[in-house]
C-alpha cells in the first residue's frame, strides 16, 4: 500500500490487486467509529460521493471510496472487466485495510458489483449491505449495450452526455453536468466498453439469495436507467431486506436526495 501526500495532507491510497494493477483508494476520517466503504458506478468514480464525504465524517463515520480498475484514478489494465474480478479488488482493498464489521454500499453497477462480493466471499467484513439504485438483479438489455458501444467505441463524450440526460429526475446545474461528464470521462475507452459488456451479461439471481447481512435498498421512483420495479425484485430475493422508494429521484439519488439519503445511512447504519 502506498500512500500519496501532498504537504503533509494525506491524499490517499494506492493498493496493489494484482501485479501490474493499483487501485485508488480515498480514506476520510479514518479514526471514524463506524466505517462504510462505498462502491461507484459506471462509468464514474469515488468523487460521485462527495456529498456524503462532506457529511458523514463530521457525524463521526469513517468514509472509504475507491475507483474500480479502468476508472478514476486507478490503473487502466486492457483487461479485467467483469464482477468476479471487481469483488476480488475488494477483497484485497478489505484485507489491506483490515476492515471489520463494516457497511458496504454501492451505486447501480457499483451496488451490482457488492452484490457479487457477498455471494462470491460471504460477505467477509461486512455486516450491512446498503444498494442505491442498484443495476440488479440483471443490467443493460442487449438493445440498449448494442446502442451504448457503438457509440463508446465511436463518440463516447456524446455517449455519456445522452447517458447523463436520463440520470437525474430533478434539475441540476449545467456545472454539475459539467462535472459528472469531466468524472465518466476520467475513464479509459476500452474499460467503459468492456463493462457495458459485463452489464449486459451478469445475472444476480443466484447471488441475491446467499445475502444474510441487513440490507438498505434505496432506489428512486423514477429512475430510467434501472426500472424500480427491479428495487422491488432485489427487494424480494433478499430475506432481510428494507427498500425505501425515493419519490423525488431518478437514477442520483445520492445526489438528488442527498440529505435524506445521508440520513437513511445514518438510521441504518446507527
Amino acid at each position: 500500500m502506498r500512500k500519496l501526500f501532498n504537504g503533509g495532507i494525506n491524499l490517499g491510497y494506492y493498493i496493489t490487486v494484482e501485479q501490474g494493477v493499483k487501485i485508488y483508494v480515498e480514506d476520510i476520517n479514518p479514526g471514524g467509529k463506524k466505517t462504510i466503504l462505498f462502491i461507484h458506478g459506471w462509468p464514474l468514480s469515488h468523487r460521485q460521493f462527495e456529498y456524503q464525504f462532506n457529511v458523514l465524517p463530521a457525524m463521526g463515520y469513517r468514509c472509504i471510496g475507491m475507483d474500480w480498475r479502468g476508472f478514476g484514478n486507478s490503473d487502466k489494465p486492457y483487461t479485467g472487466y467483469n464482477y468476479d474480478r471487481m469483488a476480488h479488488d475488494i477483497r484485497v482493498i478489505i484485507g489491506e485495510l483490515k476492515l471489520e464489521n463494516i457497511t458496504l454500499a454501492g451505486h447501480s453497477t457499483g451496488a451490482a458489483i457488492a452484490i457479487r462480493y457477498m455471494s462470491r466471499y460471504q460477505g467477509f467484513g461486512v455486516s450491512k449491505l446498503v444498494l442505491i439504485d442498484a443495476a440488479a438483479p440483471t443490467g443493460f438489455s442487449p438493445e440498449v449495450a448494442t446502442t451504448l458501444l457503438t457509440q463508446t467505441l465511436n463518440d463516447r463524450p456524446d455517449m455519456w452526455r445522452g447517458v447523463l440526460d436520463t440520470f437525474f429526475f430533478q434539475y441540476v446545474t449545467e456545472s454539475l453536468r459539467v462535472w459528472f461528464m469531466q468524472m465518466g470521462l476520467q475513464a479509459a475507452g476500452w474499460s467503459t466498453a468492456a463493462m457495458i459488456k459485463a452489464i449486459r451479461d451478469e445475472n444476480l439471481y443466484s447471488d441475491l439469495a446467499k445475502i444474510a447481512v441487513p440490507t438498505l435498498i434505496i432506489h428512486g421512483i423514477h429512475d430510467k436507467a434501472v426500472p424500480f420495479a427491479k428495487a422491488q425484485e432485489v427487494n424480494k430475493l433478499i430475506s432481510n431486506s428494507k427498500l425505501v422508494p425515493l419519490q423525488y429521484s431518478g437514477h442520483g439519488a445520492f445526489y438528488e436526495e442527498r440529505d435524506r439519503v445521508n440520513e437513511l445511512l445514518i438510521q441504518f447504519i446507527g
